[in-house]
């Protein structure tokens, strides 16, 4: 079905075909200034990249046209949760600095999979490098497709010509210039990418007479839900599962795929490579929150006709282009801007795969069977290399056709493929005793049992309202598609949900095919880490002599610091003040546990509609209900205390579980730096002496 939006202008293509010239022109640059004389300087940039280039980098690898196209939509059904992914983000960037850098940078690695030989075998680098080489190929072709189908009905651009044009300039650049050509392209089309969101926050925000409108619209039609802590594991769209299951999902991202490695081990320095990190880390944050606005301006205009039901699109993965064509196609260019800015996206993480399958390929599948080749040949075989990565990933592009939603199957390649391989990694780093056959029995139970469970959830759907989408309108279309969930329809009242008014058994809850896909990756990583150490210790693990370079040590991060103590303690006292806090807002006090004192509308002509013990006109006081009917055992009810004592109780909570554990574990035992305690002459307590001694030193004057 064609969309009613018309198509692309000459200014807009001539924006579109600037950004695709820009991007070759700069690989062109670096094959025309830089030679590459070896593999290393071709696929590696000489090793000696900047921190504050390498971070828009970072950025660019894996936010792709899914995050221009995908998320604003997934925003716009499910709401704002998706801030959440902030706090995801933070928790992910932190482990990575902290656990996975340090080791990759300090053995210099050139390809990820390199640290599985070092660590255990041979055979389990190449089984993590095809493993790496099967989902990259997936998932780029999931990349490529996803722009082209999302644009192709709306803007009339040519489904073919659009797939062609992306694989054409990707190979190109990526063959001639390198990883210097992918990263500096990368820092362009981040740019771009940003100004694409720009274009439609600030045009929206015109149009609706503010962002304050939009936030309000937002509020009205329940999109700002951040209070979803259901645990439930069949829900998507929790602070739960967004939390838990994106860390462990964007984890294996950052700190093992090749992709995001090759980038921060290519830095001059160490401090370099965790400042492109870290950096990193800000980019993050301000992708997120533009996505974000993006959902909420996309739900306040089309909240009273939803452009999917109202038969104008045939797919809601066209939603977003709908909006941006039908508010910047009065300016000139600015349509192409939008459009420029979704295959920016797919041109960096195109770009990125490419560059990242090429090394791996060579490092772990072409070298070892190579004999002493000249550093010449491995730039041409290197070049090569890209180029046919390059036409592989356009002839996968079909394949994200049948996958269903754009986020949903990119999440599931990740989790059934990176979930266990991060637990191999976890184990090699952080598992002593972890050995190579223990390793792999680990990896083939996660591996086993995260494609179980993921082709399971294709063929065992759950149920259809599992994860409802949020209240949509027709009520300003002329027409509507037929609509089974809970909707906003016109002339008719809200259509009940089927399944909550059935029987659900309890037992439902622990069907795993039903889990949130943003759980794959958390049981693969879980499952591997479980049973490969216990693999490990029963094939002699224990026994093995482990070179010392390919474990985490105390020099490496800030974390091993803190004693083992300090860190128990400090967990508990934040989940104990997090749980209360939390609480609270499902459990309130009753509303008049702290009343205010009395005022009085006296010589008020009309007041509101009063609930609590004022003086009002012509009545009594009104009594306090609670305090007649309040059990004794309900002053205990911690979700009912001041919020000013949620600090006290995090603070001893965590004083006292960290002493008791720090005892447990030798803390007493420990040698301590002088400095680091309170001394006698830091404060002017220690100058007030007890009686006993007052008595002893005039004693002791006397004498």
């Amino acid at each position: 079905m064609k969309s009613d939006i018309t198509d692309l202008s000459i200014y807009d293509y001539f924006v579109f075909g600037a950004m695709l010239l820009i991007s070759a022109l700069i690989g062109l640059y670096y094959y025309l200034t830089e030679r590459h004389d070896s593999d290393s300087d071709f696929l590696m940039g000489g090793r000696q990249m900047p921190g504050y280039t390498v971070s828009l980098s970072l950025l660019a690898s894996f936010l792709s046209a899914l995050t221009v196209l995908g998320m604003p939509v997934e925003v716009y059904y499910y709401g704002a949760i998706y801030l959440y992914d902030i706090l995801t983000f933070t928790i992910v960037i932190g482990i990575t600095g902290e656990v996975y850098l340090p080791i990759f940078y300090r053995l210099k690695i050139t390809s990820t999979y390199e640290y599985l030989e070092l660590r255990f075998n041979r055979e389990l680098r190449l089984i993590g490098s095809v493993l790496f080489i099967v989902q990259m190929v997936l998932y780029t072709g999931i990349v490529i497709c996803a722009p082209a189908l999302a644009l192709h009905d709306v803007t009339g651009l040519g489904l073919r010509t659009a797939v062609f044009a992306t694989g054409v300039v990707c190979t190109f650049y990526c063959t001639v210039g390198g990883l210097k050509a992918v990263i500096l392209t990368d820092v362009f089309q981040t740019l771009v990418m940003i100004s694409g969101f720009l274009a439609v926050i600030i045009k929206t925000s015109i149009i609706q007479g503010g962002f304050s409108t939009i936030i309000r619209h937002s509020i009205d039609g329940g999109r700002l839900n951040f209070w979803e802590f259901d645990p439930n594991p069949h829900l998507d769209h929790t602070f739960w599962t967004m939390v838990v299951g994106g860390t462990f999902t964007w984890t294996s991202i950052f700190g093992i795929n090749h992709c995001q490695v090759q980038r921060y081990v290519c830095c001059k320095t160490r401090s370099h490579a965790k400042l492109a990190l870290y950096l990193n880390l800000l980019g993050l944050y301000v992708v997120n929150i533009c996505a974000v606005m993006c959902g909420l301006a996309l739900y306040s205009m089309y909240r009273g006709c939803d452009p999917y039901e109202g038969h104008k699109i045939s797919s809601r993965h066209e939603l977003m282009p709908y909006l941006a064509l039908n508010i910047l196609r009065a300016h000139r260019g600015l349509s192409g801007l939008f459009v420029s800015a979704a295959y920016s996206g797919t041109l960096s993480t195109v770009s990125s795969s490419i560059n990242a399958l090429a090394v791996v390929t060579i490092e772990d599948l072409i070298k070892p069977h190579l004999n002493q080749p000249s550093l010449r040949s491995l730039s041409l075989i290197s070049k090569a290399t890209c180029f046919f990565y390059g036409m592989v990933c356009v002839a996968m592009a079909g394949f994200a056709s049948i996958m269903g939603s754009l986020l949903e199957a990119t999440v599931k390649i990740f989790g059934m493929i990176g979930g266990p391989l991060l637990g191999l990694f976890t184990l090699g780093i952080l598992n002593h005793s972890a050995n190579a056959l223990g390793s792999f029995i680990g990896l083939v139970a996660g591996f086993t049992f995260s494609v179980w469970v993921g082709i399971g959830s294709y063929v065992d759907h759950p149920p259809p309202d599992e994860s409802l989408l949020l209240p949509i309108s027709i009520v300003n279309c002329s027409y509507g598609k037929s609509m089974y969930l809970n909707w906003t329809r016109v002339l008719e009242q809200p259509v009940l949900i089927p399944w909550k008014s059935t029987q659900f058994n309890s037992y439902n809850y622990l069907n795993i095919y039903w889990f949130s896909y943003l759980y794959l990756s958390p049981m693969g990583t879980v499952i591997t880490l479980i049973v490969g150490s216990i693999a490990s210790i029963a094939t002699g693990g224990k026994n093995q002599i482990i070179d010392k370079n390919c474990l985490l040590k105390k020099e490496d991060t800030i974390l091993l610091y803190f004693k083992k103590g300090s860190i128990i303690g400090l967990f508990i006292g934040y989940t104990t003040a997090f749980w209360i806090g939390i609480g609270s807002q499902f459990y309130p006090r009753p509303y008049d546990f702290s009343p205010p004192l009395p005022i009085s509308i006296e010589n008020c002509t009309e007041a509101r509609t009063i609930y609590h013990n004022w003086t009002r006109v012509l009545e009594p006081p009104v009594l306090i209900p609670w305090k007649a009917t309040l059990k004794s055992y309900q002053m205990l009810n911690l979700y009912w205390i001041s919020h000013m004592y949620i600090s006290m109780i995090g603070a001893m909570t965590t004083i006292l579980t960290g002493s008791i554990a720090s005892i447990a574990t030798g803390g007493i035992h420990q040698d301590i730096k002088k400095k680091l305690l309170l001394m006698k002459e830091d404060t002017i307590l220690c100058y007030f002496k007890k009686e006993d001694e007052v008595e002893g030193s005039e004693i002791t004057q006397l004498a």
